[in-house]
C-alpha cells in the first residue's frame, strides 16, 4: 500500500483553505492544518478539523519553529492561502498587514519549504493581475512573491483568482460581493452573445470552486511550474466532480 501524499495547508482557516483541506482529504491525502496558535478560536478549529482526520499544527510563525515544522513533517505539497483584510489589520492593531502578513508570512513559510529537505511543492494563492511595480500594495507584494518563487529552486504552482466569493462565505464582505456580483451579471451577458471565454477567464469563483481546482492542479504535476488563470482553475475543479 502506497504511503499518502502529505500537504501542509497554511491559511486552513480562512473561506479557500477550508476548501482546499477538504478536498485534499477527499483524494486521501495526509493534511495538516495550520493554526494560529494566538487564535482565540484555535481549540475549536482543532475539533472541526479533527473530526475530518486532519492533523492541526500550531507552529508560531516565526521563521526557526516553521523551518523546524516543515523539516520533521517533510510534506509533498505546501499550500500558501494567506491574507488578510484591512478591518482585521486595524482591529490587530497592525500598521502594514500587506507586508507583514500577506508577504511576511507567505516568506517564512517558502522559506522553511526550501530548507525543509523534501521540495515541496509551493501552491502560492496570489491575484490576477498580480504585478510588483503597482501602487496597490495587495497587488505588488503579491507581484514580488510571484517573482521570487519563479527565481526559486522550489517547484510551484502560483494561482491567480479574480474575485473570490459566493453566498457560503462566512464572514461577508459587501464590497467584494457586490463587484462579484456585478462582473458576474456582465460576464453572463457576454457569454449570452456568444463572448462565453471572457466569462470563463474573469467571472468570480466560489470558495469550493478556487479549492478544488487549486488540489487538482497541484497533484497533476508535483515537480512542476505553472500559472493558473481563472479558466483554468474552474476547470480543474469541473473535472474532479
Amino acid at each position: 500500500m502506497s504511503t499518502p501524499l502529505t500537504a501542509f495547508v497554511a491559511g486552513a482557516t480562512g473561506y479557500t483553505g477550508q476548501q482546499v483541506v477538504a478536498a485534499l482529504r477527499a483524494r486521501g491525502a495526509r493534511v495538516v492544518a495550520h493554526v494560529r496558535s494566538g487564535s482565540v478560536f484555535a481549540d475549536e478549529w482543532q475539533c472541526c478539523f479533527e473530526v475530518l482526520g486532519v492533523e492541526v499544527d500550531r507552529t508560531p510563525w516565526e521563521p526557526a519553529a516553521m523551518r523546524a515544522t516543515l523539516a520533521r513533517l517533510r510534506p509533498d505539497l505546501v499550500f500558501a492561502l494567506l491574507g488578510t483584510t484591512r478591518r482585521r489589520a486595524a482591529a490587530e492593531g497592525l500598521d502594514d498587514p500587506y507586508e507583514r502578513i500577506d508577504y511576511g508570512l507567505t516568506a517564512v513559510l517558502r522559506d522553511a519549504a526550501v530548507a525543509c529537505g523534501s521540495a515541496p511543492r509551493f501552491v502560492y494563492l496570489s491575484a490576477m493581475g498580480a504585478n510588483e511595480r503597482s501602487g496597490n500594495k495587495y497587488v505588488a507584494v503579491r507581484g514580488r512573491m510571484e517573482r521570487e518563487l519563479r527565481e526559486g529552486a522550489l517547484p510551484w504552482l502560483i494561482a491567480q483568482p479574480a474575485f473570490v466569493s459566493g453566498g457560503d462565505r462566512p464572514e461577508f464582505r459587501l464590497g467584494e460581493r457586490v463587484l462579484a456580483v456585478g462582473s458576474d451579471a456582465l460576464f453572463g451577458a457576454l457569454a449570452f452573445v456568444g463572448l462565453g471565454r471572457v466569462r470563463d477567464r474573469y467571472g468570480s469563483l466560489t470558495g469550493r470552486e478556487l479549492g478544488a481546482g487549486l488540489v487538482a492542479l497541484a497533484l497533476a504535476d508535483r515537480r512542476g511550474r505553472a500559472v493558473a488563470d481563472v479558466a483554468q482553475l474552474r476547470a480543474a475543479a469541473r473535472s474532479v466532480r
